[in-house]
């Protein structure tokens, strides 16, 4: 079958060979053609010239195209120009108040306005200039006034010394605070913008102003200049789209010329086959409601008898609905009707046939079968996006009951009217649920409304909704499902009371699922339907089986974290000291804030040393976890170690350093790991004698040191490679403390975080300790992580802060003694009038038999010069310093021995003693407590002779 267009080329050699229309006109005898002056051509009118005619007629669908396409363009075109004329106007007067706003604070910056302004005739000084900035930058005035609105400078001078026009009020009070102004006035000469900047002297009083202007009127003109330019290329565009549509309208109309007889009925054979084999009804009514035609598809549909053609569609028997909607005329998309047991999708639509009356026609699809898919797959599609919604949301965090409250919050609205979660009492702890029955707590609950009659939150259900679902969820961990609620005879008869509140509130259906995860059941997550709602079936069961077994293993690993969590807070709870110790060196504060991410290795410790000393450390193990905790245990245990041998800071961090790299050996060696290299320390030692305190750092942050006036300063501290790395020997820093000034210790989770880098961290505790000379070290603390740390920490802080305390000079006394043995008895004296200087006479005995034994083991075994040393605090010091750097040893003498005893009194004389080693000897120490509990001094000597007895 040959189509319309592989007929083409023959319509259009036909069309050549058709006779002009005036001959086609005249009937079958105009065919022939004829001679020149025979008698057929006499009386005929000579043949006129062919007219010009447009390729398109006012009538026809090309005409209407080209109307509607030249009215577009000009419509686009006048958009053009009042945009470009907006546009333009608005940019020149952004332009005009920049300029004057400038040229306003240019002058009033200039050095002589401000001088000007206050000598005795300022407008001699400025008018001349004022015209000379006008002239310059092409502004409509420059004028100085005074805060009182009398005018310095004008452009006309007769108004100089007379009051601003207009309310000025308001303006002063923006250059009293500092502030320019600049808005559009209405002058004599038309709307200026006009720009007022304060004159202020330099103590910041304002003076004066200064106010320039710039009339609307020159703005304007710009505009006006760019007009003529915009119109003629808006004609010339003009002019060329109308061309364009002209000749794509002449190609349209060509295209359409010429259909014969033979190609018409061809093409209504076509349309005639392929509208009565679509699987689509179709109907043509009239514009009275008769039916034109049918075809099959819509007669087996509406089930319409055989002469419905020619009909009323309320008289074929068509329901209601449809007959309604066919005969109201009104156009429909897509509007499902029932019509003999089928949804059809109806569309109506007017039709103007230029050969026929009006009329409408409809087409009808059967949508039984698809609604039912479409519904199906709908509920389908909800239910997988809920799951989706549900990955997404559920467990966000590692927390219990946020965990089953975000599960509730999924549910509602879209799967249940209401949700509520019930754990069991060890899974709320974080502790592995056991097989031994325990009570369920209502942890999360969700719902559309808040007056629900449903147990509150962390009220114990002892059975998640009736005794059977209980036991079926408890035991046998099978989800339920409740239809119809009334019909639950076991949910009423076990809480009468709940039941009927429930059922009264309009509650009708439930599902009870087990929360189940590596095979333990934490819990049960209950969804509530009221009667508003459709009752849950086997598909609903099925997918909150699924939603919960999703949720359970969220809920569960949030139980294992909870456990983990707790374990390593208890663990660094243990490692970390349990309270500061006394002393009298130093009024000490301390903070620790771990973050919620985990548990992390942040330390610190303060240790009393021997001699009105005291040492401060602060530490940071990389990482979070039991791993961390435990390493920051090792280190802290050590370092307390490593103070009680009295080392200096750099001796010490070279002995922690030794160790972290053993300690780095060994888990190599395990291949487990976990690295100790990268941990950093800071390790001060203050001696409250002369107030200066020796500080060395490992990698660490270096401490702030706030001055009795207020004044924070950061000293300069030799940083070392973080403990582990090693090579390179560690150095210290000697800083001087004057009385009340505080040594503020921190991590660098303190001054660093994810959004804030740690020269602005700095920058903020320097700011936050600056000023506040009279701030307790907890105050201190307080103010520093109120200001310093974010809501959630990503990194735990350790902070410590120390005020500096000095010991009395009076409180001190310090005597050289001789290498002789007949010195001992000389110094005895002294110490005993000292003792009863201080007013500690009973406390005399025990010291002089104690110096003594020191004095003679430093005369006997070691070497000048030889110091004796007593600080009075809370105890009493005794130091015996000599130039021997080797130290004596504690041992029981045998009975038959004469010496050896020494050492074993001044043992179970004092409270603490030992050695400590200086770059010149040693220093013997002991330390006595000043208020003693039980017998006195002679009683304790008493009872050490009473030691020997046996052996005598």
């Amino acid at each position: 079958m040959r189509g319309l267009f592989g007929r083409r080329s023959a319509r259009r050699e036909r069309h050549r060979r058709l006779p002009p229309a005036s001959a086609r006109s005249r009937g079958p005898g105009a065919e022939r053609t004829t001679e020149p002056g025979t008698s057929e051509d006499a009386g005929q009118p000579p043949p006129r010239k062919r007219r010009f005619r447009l390729p398109f007629g006012p009538r026809t669908v090309a005409g209407e195209v080209f109307v509607l396409q030249v009215t577009v363009i000009v419509l686009l075109m006048v958009a053009v120009v009042i945009a470009f004329v907006l546009h333009a106007r608005w940019d020149n007067i952004r332009q005009a108040r920049k300029q004057a706003l400038a040229v306003a604070r240019t002058f009033a910056q200039s050095p002589e306005v401000i001088s000007a302004l206050d000598g005795k005739n300022p407008t001699a000084k400025l008018q001349p200039r004022a015209q000379a900035v006008r002239a310059a930058t092409d502004v409509s005035y420059v004028v100085v006034w005074k805060p009182d609105g009398i005018r310095v400078t004008a452009p006309e001078p007769g108004l100089i010394g007379k009051r601003v026009s207009g309310p000025f009020k308001d303006v002063v009070e923006e250059a009293r605070e500092g502030r320019s102004t600049t808005e559009t006035l209405q002058a004599a000469p038309g709307p200026t913008v006009n720009s007022a900047v304060p004159v202020n002297n330099p103590d910041g009083t304002l003076i004066g102003l200064v106010s320039t202007g710039v009339t609307v009127s020159r703005v304007n003109q710009g505009v006006k200049n760019q007009l003529p330019v915009l119109l003629m290329s808006a004609a010339g565009a003009l002019a060329l789209a109308s061309g364009s549509s002209a000749l794509v309208s002449r190609r349209l109309r060509r295209q359409t010329h010429g259909l014969g007889t033979e190609e018409m009925t061809r093409m209504y054979e076509h349309h005639d086959a392929v509208l009565h084999a679509v699987r689509e009804g179709v109907l043509i009514l009239d514009d009275t409601g008769r039916l034109v035609l049918v075809n099959n598809e819509a007669r087996r549909l509406l089930e319409l008898p055989e002469d419905a053609e020619g009909r009323r569609v309320d008289e074929v028997g068509l329901g209601a609905g449809m007959a309604a909607l066919l005969a109201s005329g009104r156009t429909a998309s897509d509007e499902v009707h029932l019509a003999g047991g089928r949804l059809l999708a109806v569309n109506v639509r007017s039709t103007r046939g230029g050969e026929g009356p009006r009329g409408r026609v409809a087409t009808l699809r059967d949508t039984t079968e698809l609604h039912a898919l479409e519904g199906r797959a709908e509920g389908a599609r909800e239910r997988l996006r809920l799951l989706y919604e549900a990955g997404v949301r559920v467990g966000t965090t590692l927390d219990v009951v946020r965990t089953a409250e975000e599960l509730t919050e999924v549910a509602v609205p879209r799967f249940a009217d209401f949700a509520t979660v019930e754990l069991l009492d060890p899974v709320l702890r974080g502790e592995e649920p056991t097989a031994a029955r325990t009570d369920i707590r209502r942890a999360a609950i969700s719902g559309i409304r808040d007056d629900v009659p449903l147990r509150p939150v962390g009220e114990t259900v002892r059975s998640v909704t009736v005794p059977s679902t209980g036991q079926a969820v408890e035991e046998s961990g099978q989800a339920v499902l409740e239809t119809d609620l009334r019909e639950a005879h076991d949910w009423l008869a076990h809480n009468p009371e709940h039941g009927r509140r429930a059922l009264e509130y309009g509650i009708r259906s439930l599902i009870s699922t087990p929360l189940r995860a590596r095979g333990k059941v934490l819990g049960t997550a209950d969804f509530w339907r009221t009667d508003q709602s459709e009752p849950y079936d086997e598909e609903d069961l099925a997918f909150a089986e699924e939603l919960t077994a999703r949720a359970a293993v969220s809920i569960d690993n949030a139980r294992r974290y909870t456990r983990e969590n707790a374990m390593a807070v208890t663990l660094q709870r243990s490692l970390l000291p349990r309270g500061l110790p006394e002393q009298d060196a130093l009024e000490v504060a301390s903070r620790y804030r771990p973050t919620r991410a985990g548990v992390g290795g942040d330390w610190f410790d303060v240790i009393p040393l021997p001699g009105a000393r005291v040492a401060l450390v602060v530490g940071d193990v990389v990482g979070h976890g039991l791993h961390a905790a435990a390493t920051m245990g090792r280190l802290r245990t050590a370092v307390l170690n490593f103070s009680s041998l009295d080392l200096t800071p750099e001796e010490l961090l070279a002995h922690l350093d030794e160790l972290v790299d053993r300690i780095d050996q060994d888990q190599t060696a395990e291949s487990n790991g976990a690295m100790v290299t990268g941990a950093t320390c800071l390790y001060a030692i203050y001696d409250s004698v002369s107030g200066r305190c020796t500080v060395a750092r490992a990698g660490h942050p270096g401490p702030a040191l706030v001055l009795p006036d207020g004044t924070v300063e950061y000293p300069d501290v030799p940083v070392g490679l973080p403990l582990g790395l090693g090579g390179a020997p560690f150095e210290t820093a000697e800083l001087l403390l004057p009385r009340d000034s505080r040594l503020v210790l921190f991590t660098d989770g303190l001054v660093e975080d994810r959004e804030r880098d740690i020269d602005d961290g700095l920058a903020l505790l320097h700011e936050t300790l600056t000023g506040h000379p009279g701030r307790s070290p907890e105050e201190t603390c307080r103010a520093v992580l109120d200001a310093l740390l974010p809501a959630e920490p990503s990194d735990d802080v350790a902070l410590l802060v120390a005020r500096a305390r000095v010991l009395a000079p009076d409180r001190v006394a310090q005597w050289d003694v001789p290498a002789d043995s007949g010195a001992v008895a000389p110094l005895r004296a002294k110490v005993n009038h000292k003792l009863t200087e201080w007013g500690l006479e009973e406390a005399s005995f025990t010291t002089e038999l104690i110096l003594s034994e020191l004095v003679t083991n430093a005369i006997r075994y070691g070497s000048e010069p030889i110091r004796v040393r007593l600080l009075y605090q809370t105890s009493l010091t005794c130091e015996v310093a000599d130039g021997s750097s080797t130290s004596p040893h504690l041992r029981r003498a045998a009975a038959t021995e004469e010496g050896g005893r020494g050492l074993f009194l001044v043992a179970q004389l004092a409270e603490r003693w030992g050695t400590r080693y200086t770059p010149h000897g040693k220093v013997m120490w002991t330390e006595q407590n000043l208020h003693p509990e039980g017998n006195s001094a002679e009683q304790d000597a008493d009872s050490l002779l009473d030691q020997w007895n046996e052996q005598l």
